[in-house]
């Protein structure tokens, strides 16, 4: 059997990567099988295995890639020395609309885990990916305070952040509903009104 290239390789395990990090988000952990991921990422089952030691490994390594997309995301929302109130407005648009409600593989990995990383043992590496991912997006929504920003200013960081993740989680759960839209419309009214 041919020997696979050092780039083949790497590329096959960003497919893993790619394809893991929006199952995940859209499944949940336990809803997909390895099989589902190198199927989706267009390879066999058996390669898994030189890529990563366990589903627990790859979990965490796709979480971490997920907030990693969201960080450029959200960087790609406003330009750079945007204000603070342009940068929440922009984000809340982004991110209480109805495309990232109805598309969870391509949302946000701290509403698409959130449930299943809560559940997860406490020694499983995904709950360390997950929450440093959170703090990542803490620490952006901080940043407008300054590189030492107040406890008031993270404080308005965790709040704003459980609005977004809060409202994202129970607009999709209520998908279909006339409510669903009724709270990513208040919540991001909600957000843009907190400037007034």
């Amino acid at each position: 059997m041919p020997r696979v290239s050092r780039e083949q390789t790497d590329e096959n395990r960003r497919l893993i990567e790619a394809a893991s990090a929006r199952l995940f988000k859209e499944r949940g952990l336990n809803g997909v099988s390895v099989t589902d991921i190198m199927a989706s990422a267009g390879l066999t089952h058996g390669g898994f295995y030189g890529h990563f030691e366990s589903k627990d490994e790859l979990a965490a390594v796709a979480c971490e890639r997920a907030f990693g997309e969201s960080v450029v995301r959200w960087r790609s929302l406003v330009k750079e020395d945007a204000g603070e109130q342009a940068f929440v407005d922009a984000l809340a648009k982004h991110y209480l609309s109805a495309k990232q409600r109805d598309e969870p593989g391509g949302g946000c990995p701290a509403v698409g885990l959130a449930a299943d990383v809560a559940r997860e043992d406490a020694t499983k590496p995904v709950r360390g990916a997950y929450l440093q991912g959170l703090k990542s997006m803490l620490g952006r929504l901080a940043s407008f305070a300054g590189p030492r920003p107040s406890k008031r200013a993270r404080q308005r960081a965790i709040a704003r952040l459980s609005m977004l993740v809060g409202a994202a989680t129970l607009a999709r759960a209520v998908r279909g509903d006339p409510l669903s839209d009724e709270i990513l419309t208040a919540v991001r009214d909600y957000l843009h009104d907190s400037f007034q």
